[in-house]
């Protein structure tokens, strides 16, 4: 097929379906670092600025696929929305297939959509879709499953005019269960800038790599390694846990400081994941309802489709494929920065004024830490 790639951010979706045999025909990108990266790695794709100069999609373009900003809808952001003004651009692909219905449709979010303000977001984009004439399936998928220590769960929307999106994106369904803790033996990531009402907690993983604070601040999570030292990963091994190559952003440092490749990182659509939807894309199965479930009479479920006439829940997992991956302390391929003395105690001391249950032997492991960052310095350690 060939591809139009709106808000393409750094092309992650893009690359995917690129892997799968699918052509990108235009990208639209507005951030000047993300535009740096599309264009060092796609000079010859025509990209413009801003989707809301587009005037129509290209004759030729059998896809149109778009990671919508999610900001306005993620629980890290501001929460306004899909009214909001950055997940309200959303629109702007519904005005342009308004003009030209492309046969397919791929749109990408936080699952968060599905539950703030009652799942309003994504009743509004299926809402559209289904005006337009187009069918749809969606599914929550875990980028975890597809050979990637991250725990980063989207959900993914398939539309088409032409056939049953159901055919792609609901006829694989592989079993998957996150592994366990188990300190001493696996690296386990965190995020060392909560520590009272969450963690981020991930086992042999890290969780899901974000764009940062609401004032553009990085936030690296943290890696507890099986020997008790505790880092921040190298931005390359970010790039790797999103399926890019290392460096594949180091073209943003051109237009702004080389942090702002963590956030160009978080936003990005993991390419494996991408990837597998474009091969389905290209060689769909054969979806044959034993799946269905009957809509809940409020809220959404984590998977469903619309055939037309009606929309219908479907029970399937977050894994359609289950590949192989390395433990993440060996998957990680460069030397990362030590967790800082500011930052661990900081954490530590949020860690034990909050009401968290933690893993037992965690803290302690901090703690150890922040001796060692500190010199020897004693640290008292939590009661158990």
């Amino acid at each position: 097929m060939r591809v139009a790639g709106l808000f393409a951010g750094i092309g992650g979706l893009e690359r995917g379906l690129a892997r799968a045999g699918h052509d990108a025909a235009l990208l639209c990108e507005i951030e000047p670092a993300a535009r740096a990266v599309l264009e060092a790695r796609y000079p010859d794709v025509p990209c413009p600025e801003d989707v809301r100069t587009i005037a129509a999609l290209p004759v030729d373009v059998d896809l149109v696929a778009a990671g919508f900003p999610c900001q306005d809808l993620s629980q890290a952001g501001r929460t306004a929305g899909i009214g909001g003004l950055r997940s309200g651009l959303v629109g702007e692909v519904f005005r342009l297939l308004e003009k030209r219905r492309a046969p397919w449709v791929v749109l990408e979010n936080v699952p968060f959509m599905m539950q703030l303000a009652g799942g309003k977001a994504l009743d509004h984009v299926v809402s559209a879709l289904e005006a337009l004439g187009y069918r749809w399936a969606y599914r929550v998928v875990n980028t975890l499953a597809f050979g990637l220590p991250q725990r980063r769960k989207r959900v993914f929307i398939v539309a088409s005019t032409v056939a049953d999106p159901a055919d792609v994106l609901l006829v694989d369904d592989a079993d998957f269960r996150e592994p366990p803790t188990r300190l001493g033996e696996q690296a386990h990531g965190f995020y060392w800038t909560e520590g009272v009402r969450g963690l981020g907690w991930a086992a042999d993983a890290v969780p899901t790599l974000k764009n940062g604070s609401t004032v553009g601040i990085p936030s690296p999570p943290a890696i507890l390694l099986p020997d008790g030292r505790l880092i921040q990963p190298d931005i390359r091994d970010a790039e790797r846990m999103q399926g890019f190559p290392a460096d594949w952003t180091v073209a943003a440092e051109r237009v702004a400081r080389a942090s702002r490749r963590w956030s160009l990182v978080g936003n990005a659509v993991s390419v494996p994941v991408a990837e597998w939807l474009g091969r389905r894309l290209a060689t769909p199965g054969s979806y044959g309802g034993d799946r269905d479930r009957e809509m809940p009479g409020k809220g959404w479920p984590a998977a469903a489709r619309f055939d037309g006439r009606r929309r219908i829940a479907v029970e399937i997992g977050e894994a359609p494929v289950v590949l192989e991956r390395p433990p993440l302390h060996e998957f990680l391929q460069y030397p990362g920065k030590p967790l800082s003395e500011r930052a661990t105690a900081g954490f530590y001391h949020r860690a034990r004024k909050g009401s968290l249950r933690f893993p037992e032997g965690f803290l302690d492991a901090v703690a150890a830490h922040l001796d060692r960052v500190r010199g020897g310095a004693a640290v008292p350690v939590a009661a158990e």
